[in-house]
């Protein structure tokens, strides 16, 4: 299937609203990500989308409008040369490709855009379909950190998988 990556728009807070508002996506995702997921938090989550220049996060598109976001977010201080990476997708675009390649499409994006060395994602350890789609992008595992999270109540592993320039 086909998609695009671009900033966000505040024409795409239907989308947003209707797609983000989901449990199977809020459980993979940190507690900043709110489920139920209003349309105040869209409209909060365009607002910060759309302060920086270069972009960070980007929407991934089709032709029926934004389904999922990308993001890259540089470090600071001793870890600026790294960037985290984050995303999501609607569930029902799961299973077609479409995170694998906007990952990749992600991390070309970040080593052009700014002066980093190693971009990484933390994916949770239950969260088999996220490493997958990480190892098919030539990111390594780093790090296994077990029980260090807690989501809905429960202790989770904690992984870290990284890329390098």
């Amino acid at each position: 299937m086909e998609f695009k990556l671009r900033p966000w728009e505040s024409g795409d807070l239907e989308n947003l609203v209707r797609y983000a508002n989901n449990f199977n996506i809020a459980k993979n995702l940190t507690d900043k990500f709110p489920h139920p997921y209003t349309l105040d938090d869209g409209k909060a989550f365009l607002a910060m989308a759309s302060e920086f220049d270069p972009p960070r996060i980007l929407a991934i598109v089709v032709d029926e409008g934004a389904i999922g976001s990308i993001g890259v977010f540089p470090q600071t201080d001793v870890h600026r040369y790294n960037a985290e990476m984050g995303y999501w997708l609607a569930e029902p675009y799961w299973g077609r490709g479409i995170i694998t390649r906007a990952i990749a499409r992600m991390v070309d994006y970040g080593f052009k855009t700014w002066e980093i060395n190693r971009i990484f994602a933390r994916p949770y350890g239950t969260n088999l379909a996220s490493q997958r789609v990480l190892e098919k992008n030539g990111f390594k595992r780093e790090a296994l950190f077990e029980k260090a999270l807690v989501k809905n109540g429960v202790l989770l592993d904690e992984l870290i998988y990284a890329i390098r320039r």
